[in-house]
């Protein structure tokens, strides 16, 4: 049957222009729906605030090191944990790929601690390792951890038999056969898994902000609440927004490099 499935067409020149201004568009509707609900809904300004009213907040932030104060240590909280949460993942998907064995041991043990919300374990996270940035980090990399563990072992065995008989025929040794097979044939797939994990080591960090901090983009957002100060909740959810996107779009452009040679034997 999927043999039969033609391959999806690449977007023509036009439609690849129109996209920015596509996203133009649908961004600049999105504010102005949220101007006239806040103007003509009669709700008060702490608990929906204008666009511009936020805007301003936002300059003032900005112009006071706050907002960049807080989004450093965030970002930094969030690339240690996307670092260490993906190095350990693709390590032990590497393993249960080569190894059957391995993965009965360990399978009950991972799909288990994906039931548990890591909302739900990480006050205990932040109990045991203090409020300081290893716990923040370390609930990044949880949450990084299993897809990219999956992608990882999905890449790894999607690579056919024929090439690793073909690979042993030539007497490649074991680092070669890694280097020169297994990575390059598991790389779009383990960076399908590397996208998902970008946008979600920021929800890690801000989970364990929000339990548990004195600084960082979750920390201003309870300070904020606390206060009635919605303007400043919104700048401090607007700029993870950003953070998250950001991050989506640099591991998008590693894609885009690491995979160019796709590209040419198409």
């Amino acid at each position: 049957m999927f043999m039969d499935m033609k391959p999806p067409r690449k977007p023509s020149r036009l439609s690849r222009r129109a996209l920015p201004w596509t996203a133009v568009v649908s961004l600049c509707a999105a504010i102005l729906a949220w101007e006239l609900v806040s103007r003509f809904s009669g709700l008060p300004a702490f608990i929906l605030p204008a666009p511009e009213r936020v805007a301003v907040r936002f300059w003032q932030a900005l112009a006071d090191g706050n907002l960049l104060l807080h989004t450093a240590v965030t970002l930094s909280e969030v690339l240690l944990g996307l670092l260490s949460g993906t190095v350990a993942a693709v390590a032990l998907g590497y393993a249960i790929a080569k190894s059957r064995l391995f993965e009965r041991l360990v399978a009950p043990y991972l799909v288990a601690s994906q039931a548990i919300p890591i909302v739900a374990i990480a006050p205990l996270l932040v109990i045991w390792f203090g409020p300081g940035m290893f716990s923040k980090v370390l609930i990044c990399a949880l949450i990084v951890f299993f897809p990219v563990l999956v992608n990882t072992v999905v890449g790894v065995r999607a690579v056919p038999q024929p090439l690793h008989d073909l690979m042993r025929s030539l007497r490649a040794t074991r680092g070669q056969i890694i280097r020169r097979l297994e990575v390059p044939a598991a790389l779009p797939v383990l960076l399908g898994g590397l996208r998902i994990g970008a946008t979600l080591s920021v929800i890690g960090a801000v989970v364990g902000e929000l339990v548990g901090a004195d600084q960082g983009l979750g920390f201003l957002v309870n300070t904020a609440r606390g206060l009635y100060d919605t303007a400043m909740v919104f700048v401090a959810v607007l700029t993870l927004i950003l953070l998250a996107l950001a991050l989506y779009g640099v591991v998008a452009l590693m894609e885009k490099k690491l995979l160019s040679w796709q590209e040419v034997h198409e």
